[in-house]
């Protein structure tokens, strides 16, 4: 037999990115039925879990401030804050910042349940530990990447990620560690860069944007 048959699989497979994104929906289905589970054992919506997780993370925070970080409707955080409020799990106070707006802390024992909320996604870091080292810095990239573009298009909150914060200086030196973090004054490696940062401040779209083009020069 002269030359060579094309592959059954070659004619027959979807593209490597849509089966990528069919992998991701099934690690997404996972992670949201862990989720409604753990919730439901500590007698929360995932919604709710989700708030207190928020607050022990970030410290103090208006409804409007979580609505931007969980990317959930307002409506939908002031729902589940009534209910968090009636379970004495979080507590109102004025926000000196805004006159009309409350600050939201959690209670000593809602601290409590959202330490234990985040760590309801630990399941996948043991997954991934799986990977190997080049795996795991692949992966990573990739997951950095995926989401800025979803926040380009509005699908996320552009909140939390290095790449999207005003202290952030990408590729200014050589080297393993060639970003740099000036709100810290200290360099940060591509492995290093964070996803959901509590000292986050974003910076104006053309600087966003600006910046991402001066990552990608090097990544």
């Amino acid at each position: 037999m002269t030359g060579k048959l094309p592959g059954y699989f070659d004619a027959n497979s979807e593209s490597l990115s849509a089966r990528i994104a069919t992998g991701l929906h099934k690690l997404g289905l996972a992670m949201k039925q862990q989720s409604w589970q753990q919730a439901n054992g500590a007698g929360l919506s995932a919604t709710q879990g989700q708030i207190l997780a928020a607050l022990v993370a970030q410290g103090p925070l208006t409804g409007s401030e979580l609505s931007e970080r969980l990317g959930v409707t307002l409506p939908t955080i002031s729902d589940s804050v009534r209910v968090l409020v009636e379970k004495a799990l979080v507590t109102k106070s004025p926000d000196p910042r805004h006159p009309r707006a409350s600050l939201l802390t959690p209670t000593a024992q809602g601290a409590t349940l959202g330490a234990r909320a985040r760590s309801w996604p630990e399941f996948m870091a043991d997954a991934v530990a799986d990977l190997s080292p080049d795996e795991q810095r692949a992966f990573f990239s990739g997951i950095v990447k995926m989401i800025r573009m979803l926040q380009e298009q509005g699908l996320v909150p552009v909140t939390g990620m290095c790449v999207t914060c005003k202290h952030f200086r990408p590729n200014v030196r050589t080297g393993p560690s060639p970003h740099h973090c000036a709100f810290v004054d200290a360099p940060i490696s591509s492995e290093q860069l964070r996803l959901d940062c509590p000292e986050h401040e974003r910076a104006p779209e053309p600087v966003r944007r600006e910046v991402w083009e001066q990552f990608l020069r090097r990544d």
